[in-house]
């Protein structure tokens, strides 16, 4: 069967038709098309959502909490088990200078990260020179104890 541009249609029912207003009263949407009587509500732009007939909104009467942190830096955490890993799949290599340019080159940090947090989660197994932004203290003692270096900027 040969296809004809002027026979090609879509699916039955795959196409709704639009709602046609104002077409007298037995169509069901005639007169005012469906928007009630008068009035705010009936008008294009009306901006009453929040609004509680002039009582004193509840957006209003509720106290204000808590407070959004400017100077909050947003932290890649780096573990020992992510470092094992970046081995393993041959990443990176033992006893490489790790920080922000190596991560974002392997595909492990996002640019956007403001700096790196070393977390002792799993176990490091090999001996490496960090140069990060915040390291817990049982980190930095795995790290010491296989002899790498940790540089905090």
């Amino acid at each position: 069967m040969i296809i004809k541009l002027n026979e090609i249609r879509d699916n039955q029912g795959a196409r709704r038709e639009k709602k046609r207003l104002g077409r007298g009263i037995g169509s069901g949407l005639g007169k005012t098309s469906g928007r009630g009587g008068k009035g705010q509500t009936a008008r294009s732009g009306v901006a009453i959502n929040g609004f509680e007939g002039g009582q004193t909104p509840i957006y209003r009467r509720l106290p204000k909490r808590g407070f959004k942190n400017i100077h909050a830096q947003k932290l890649y955490e780096l573990t020992f088990s992510k470092l094992n890993v970046a081995i393993e799949s041959g990443l990176i290599k033992p006893e490489q200078l790790i920080d922000r340019d190596v991560l974002i080159k392997i595909g492990f940090m996002k640019k956007w990260y403001d700096g790196i947090s070393l977390i002792s989660t799993g176990e490091l197994k090999h001996k490496f020179a960090f140069e990060i932004t915040r390291a817990s203290k049982t980190s930095l003692q795995q790290v010491e104890k296989l002899g790498g270096s940790i540089k905090l900027s």
